[in-house]
């Protein structure tokens, strides 16, 4: 039996491997079928059938009927789907579950401890990085904001004013409360439902279209995204990051000098 590369990646999301993948392919197209079977129109080798279909039997794609010789039995895809979507869950809650209890471990100090003193010996030429991809970008811009002592100062495009609001709003709302300056520089024709939105966590002001973006923390640290938004996938979204003092107050400035206008 022949199957595309590409369907078989696709299976990947049901959290299959090449082998379990091929075998359990397989079985859908024969319905009930033997290990040797499979194995036959599969290419799967058969010392490895019987491993892969007990491991495909675990997960609750087949099932095994009882005889000789044993033979498997296909679930529904729509069941599969519904069983891979209530094992992700069950593991998703477990793992959040161990991660709250670590907050407040003597794990997590010990961790804390160490990298507060490996910061001591990072030279300030190192604290500086750079990011490929929206997701990873707006990672790191969160943990900014959540260090945010004294300022949090954004300037962002129109579709990234929308981003931003879905995903910073609530560390915005927080960093207000601690007593933080937050100031957003937004183009003219930006969602004034959302400005509304932003206004509520800082001072949002509007200047002429464009597509400048980016992030300055207590005007130590910078974070500036280096494409534009309108012409490039999120995948492919690039930024940088630096903590330089002496260069982000100069940058400050200039900003302060808009925002002021």
């Amino acid at each position: 039996m022949i199957v595309q590369k590409d369907f078989l990646n696709k299976l990947k999301d049901f959290g299959l491997n090449s082998y379990e993948s091929k075998l359990w392919i397989a079985l859908l197209s024969r319905g009930v079928s033997t290990a040797g079977e499979l194995s036959d129109i599969s290419n799967v080798p058969r010392s490895r059938a019987y491993d892969v279909l007990e491991s495909l039997e675990k997960k609750g794609f087949i099932i095994v009927k009882v005889g000789k010789p044993i033979k498997y039995l296909a679930v529904s895809p729509s069941e599969v789907v519904e069983r891979v979507k209530k094992k992700v869950l069950e593991e998703a809650e477990q793992r959040a579950n161990v991660l709250a209890e670590l907050k407040d471990s003597e794990v997590l100090i010990e961790l804390k401890s160490l990298h507060n003193e490996g910061i001591k010996l990072v030279d300030p030429t190192d604290r500086s990085g750079a990011f490929r991809g929206r997701d990873k970008a707006y990672d790191h811009l969160i943990s900014m904001i959540k260090n945010a002592k004294k300022s949090v100062t954004v300037m962002t495009s129109k579709d990234g004013l929308d981003r931003k609001a879905e995903a910073l709003t609530s560390h915005l709302k927080k960093a207000t409360k601690s007593g933080v300056k937050v100031r957003i520089a937004a183009p003219l024709n930006a969602s004034k439902t959302t400005v509304a939105q932003l206004n509520k966590v800082g001072t949002v002001k509007q200047f002429k279209s464009t597509t400048a973006r980016f992030c300055m923390v207590d005007n130590d640290a910078l974070f500036l995204f280096l494409t534009d938004d309108q012409k490039t996938h999120r995948s492919y979204d690039s930024a940088v990051w630096v903590e330089a003092p002496h260069f982000v107050n100069y940058f400050s400035t200039l900003f302060d000098n808009e925002w002021k206008r």
